[in-house]
């Protein structure tokens, strides 16, 4: 795929990030240098390192000034995916055991806070009250956004408005200040800067939207967990909103999506019936909606290899597997 591409192209780039997290995660304590390099081992896209790396990239390139911006934007990422894990009980991340499911929910919510806590000494170096403030609003939204999403849990008289917050406060916000911020981070007019932080909003969202479509129809190994997870969790996604509005009388689908605990087969039978009534196809024109938003603040930068790779990134959003 193109935006896999990007991603090598960038590598040497993200190679200092991946650096620079090791040296966070190598501690002289065993067992949180254990814990917290778990995730780190397992991989993953770095995509939020990388939208900083290209934003920085659009302007006037300064290595040294975006790296520690870069790798506190994927400590902030993998503290919340540790976290998230403990919320949800998840014993597999991209494959392989998540820290919860090896040490427990204790030493999870103390590797999180380590590597949240570790993102502001990062963002400390970077020394732009900018950066600081931003990166502190995105935090307290992305709290909101899972609280949100843990009150409205296996309710379905919610709707579309509630679904679209919580992925802004989740996933999109982040995102958006990675591409921002990344500019931000070498000088770039607000203008510039504005454009980078819109692009990314709707990415993010757009992001978020694909993720939950593949929670419905990846291939589970390709995807690195089981899908149908949402459903288990009583997480109410857009392929399961749009099947609610299209069955309105359906008091068997209302019955399971409210249910706790569901069978193998019962997660079976909701992810054939969100199939068969278009969820899918639904939640694709939505977020080809975002993406085209996207691309439209991308026609503010001056022309550059940087523009040319955030507009391949879109792409990469609707076209990916995993």
């Amino acid at each position: 795929m193109k935006g896999l591409q990007i991603l090598a192209d960038i590598k040497p780039e993200l190679l200092l990030v991946e650096e620079e997290l090791q040296k966070i995660v190598s501690t002289p304590d065993d067992i949180l240098s254990r814990a917290s390099s778990r995730l780190l081992q397992a991989g993953g896209k770095r995509l939020r390192p990388a939208f900083a790396i290209i934003a920085a990239r659009s302007y006037r390139y300064q290595r040294e000034k975006v790296i520690p911006l870069a790798a506190a934007l994927e400590l902030i990422h993998m503290a919340t995916l540790i976290h998230d894990d403990v919320v949800d009980a998840s014993l597999t991340r991209r494959g392989q055991p998540t820290v919860k499911a090896l040490w427990g929910n204790q030493i999870s919510v103390y590797t999180g806070d380590y590597l949240l806590a570790h993102s502001l000494m990062l963002i400390a170096r970077c020394q732009n009250p900018v950066i600081a403030k931003v990166l502190a609003d995105v935090s307290v939204k992305m709290c909101e956004g899972e609280i949100q999403q843990l009150s409205t849990a296996f309710r379905v008289d919610q709707g579309l408005r509630d679904y679209f917050y919580r992925i802004k406060c989740k996933t999109a916000l982040l995102i958006s200040a990675s591409c921002r911020l990344g500019a931000e981070a070498v000088g770039a007019p607000p203008g510039h800067c504005f454009a980078l932080g819109k692009y990314g909003l709707y990415i993010g969202m757009a992001f978020q939207i694909t993720d939950d479509i593949l929670d419905v129809i990846a291939d589970q190994e390709e995807l690195g967990k089981p899908v149908g997870r949402d459903l288990r969790q009583g997480i109410l996604t857009l392929p399961v909103l749009y099947t609610l509005r299209v069955r309105p009388g359906d008091s068997e689908l209302r019955r399971l999506l409210q249910k706790k605990e569901k069978s193998e087969e019962e997660i079976r039978f909701l992810l054939d019936l969100i199939k068969s009534s278009s969820g899918v196809e639904y939640a694709f024109d939505v977020a080809r909606m975002y993406v085209t938003k996207a691309k439209s603040h991308l026609t503010q930068l001056p022309s550059s290899q940087a523009k040319e790779a955030f507009y391949q990134m879109a792409d990469f959003v609707l076209e990916r597997k995993f």
